[in-house]
């Protein structure tokens, strides 16, 4: 895994403080040489899910993690036109980093891998850095499909806070700056994101 680029997809919807740990943990125990965020352009299993604007949700993205040393952020899904695969992601970007490329992803969102496009190419195509998520066990991921894939689980305590009881709290109107990086709750203020129904 050393030298390896981590693609860290996820609808960012708003982007918090346990994306960023996860994502410095994910840099640091297996020695990657970069974190790329990957904002979804349209998730294809909520496509209708209230959100902010794609836009919105990248400059989220983007402000959380301004100065923050082998952290970028990649518009590849933000630009595509439909839903967003991630094997469509990875076959865009494997070519971009000689280096060679693994995916960081919540145990929640990966045991789910069955349901996505083509999910064999999937776990087959790239390592994955899993973040240990409450309520999946870890050795679902010895089982099919993942017997074929190369699964490395984050050494860290499991990822509580989610990104969905954040919206909630900030339509009720409540603060969720320790939650999220300054920048983020910042721009969530000043767009007044999450206080209203607002059109993907």
């Amino acid at each position: 895994m050393r030298g390896r680029v981590g693609l860290f997809g996820g609808t960012f919807n708003p982007p918090h403080n346990a994306h960023i740990l996860v994502a410095t943990n994910a840099l640091e125990q297996f020695e990657l040489s970069a974190v790329v965020f990957v904002p979804n352009g349209t998730p294809p299993d909520r496509p209708d899910e209230p959100r902010p604007s794609s836009e919105d949700r990248l400059r989220m993205v983007t402000a959380a993690v301004d100065g923050r040393a082998r952290f970028s952020v990649s518009r590849v899904e933000i630009d595509r036109n439909g839903p967003s695969y991630t094997i469509d992601t990875i076959r865009a970007l494997q070519d971009d980093y000689s280096q060679g490329i693994c995916f960081i992803i919540g145990a929640d969102s990966l045991i789910r891998v069955g349901t996505w496009k083509e999910p064999a190419a999937v776990v087959a195509s790239v390592p994955f850095i899993v973040a240990p998520r409450e309520g999946v066990p870890l050795d679902a991921f010895e089982r099919e499909p993942f017997d074929s894939a190369s699964v490395h689980v984050i050494d860290m305590p499991e990822v509580e806070v989610s990104s969905t009881l954040l919206r909630e709290k900030a339509q009720r109107g409540e603060s969720i700056e320790a939650w999220v990086p300054k920048q983020v709750a910042e721009y969530i203020e000043r767009n007044g994101l999450y206080r209203g129904a607002r059109a993907p």
